[in-house]
């Protein structure tokens, strides 16, 4: 039987609720997730961190204040200006 996120979710803290008392394999599961969210993001090619994401911004207002902006036409569709622009 295939789990949705929902009950694969429920299943690690039913997991994690038979561990509680045990702070060392606590500590290994801890790690273990750690190891598995940090592989998550690094093969997430959407992925950035804050810093990127405020940066990627910061460098469009420059270009836009530099006059390098592309603006959509308010005829345009979004297919067509991707288009244009791409």
């Amino acid at each position: 039987m295939k789990m949705n996120a929902i009950e694969l979710n429920a299943s690690i803290y039913q997991s994690l609720s038979m561990i509680a008392h045990d702070e060392t394999l606590l500590r290994k599961a801890a790690r273990a997730l750690r190891r598995i969210a940090e592989q998550y993001h690094t093969t997430d090619e959407t992925h950035m961190t804050e810093e990127e994401f405020f940066a990627q911004i910061a460098e469009a207002e420059r270009e836009i204040a530099e006059g390098k902006g592309v603006a959509m036409l308010s005829d345009e569709s979004l297919d067509d200006f991707l288009k244009r622009v791409g």
